[in-house]
């Protein structure tokens, strides 16, 4: 990371809802920074400075130095908790990052190749099965997200973490499996279409076949009009010889 956003913050010696409260109607917000060999220690941010950070996005995946009066310390957001009224930030946890320390870390998913690919220009409907991808990386190197090419793609196929190019240094938390991160599926639409057009090719068979289960001229039963007016009635009587 070239460049590591400054956060100031005042060290906050009472701990507990009481002085969290204090903190919240002076503006500040409460926060607790642990990890590494240093005990966990609560301290505060300005509001304003916070709402600003957060902002910019990717608050969570972003490396950030904390300075208490000159005293320096990198770390990372951990957890943000809302208001669930005004959705203002009420508490955040940062974890400490020496040198050389990797993290984990769930990095976003992005896609490109939608315009390229001959599933979605068919009619279908990408299918995002991860969102994001948990990743273990370097805390020098954390990618700000993990991009994925689906122009390759058609209907009824996928595309799993083995075809994902990964940033350098970050490696999948699940190892072992060849997990799905998106695949294209056919629409409703194109479902529609693929039962019409099996439907009308079917048709000229079901016409030249009889019907199934149709059953046969039953025995002794009357011959078709054509053929009753061709045959001699049973007991008619033999037309008489002409008078000469």
């Amino acid at each position: 990371m070239t460049h590591i956003q400054e956060l100031a913050i005042e060290s906050r010696a009472n701990k507990g809802k009481g002085p969290a409260y204090q903190a919240r109607q002076k503006g500040l917000v409460p926060a607790i920074v642990y990890g590494g060999t240093d005990a966990p220690q609560t301290v505060s941010i300005d509001y304003r400075t916070l709402e600003r950070a957060i902002e910019k996005g990717g608050f969570l995946t972003s490396l950030l130095m904390l300075n208490e009066g000159g005293k320096k310390t990198r770390v990372i957001p951990r957890q943000v908790q809302l208001d669930p009224v005004s959705d203002r930030p009420v508490h955040v946890d940062f974890l400490r990052l020496a040198e050389g320390a990797s993290v984990r870390i769930a990095i976003p998913v992005h896609f490109k190749g939608q315009g390229e690919s001959l599933g979605l220009k068919k009619g279908g409907v990408l299918n995002v099965v991860r969102h994001e991808i948990e990743m273990i990386c370097p805390a020098d190197h954390i990618p700000s997200e993990i991009m994925v090419d689906v122009s390759k793609l058609d209907i009824a196929e996928s595309l799993h973490i083995s075809a994902v190019t990964l940033p350098e240094g970050a490696k999948p938390v699940i190892r072992g499996r060849d997990f799905t991160v998106c695949s294209i599926v056919a629409s409703s639409t194109v479902r529609e279409e693929q039962k019409a057009a099996a439907a009308a090719a079917a048709a000229p068979v079901a016409e030249a076949a009889p019907a199934e289960g149709a059953a046969a001229p039953a025995a002794g039963a009357a011959p078709a009009a054509g053929a009753a007016a061709a045959a001699p009635a049973k007991d008619a009587k033999a037309a008489a010889p002409a008078k000469k």
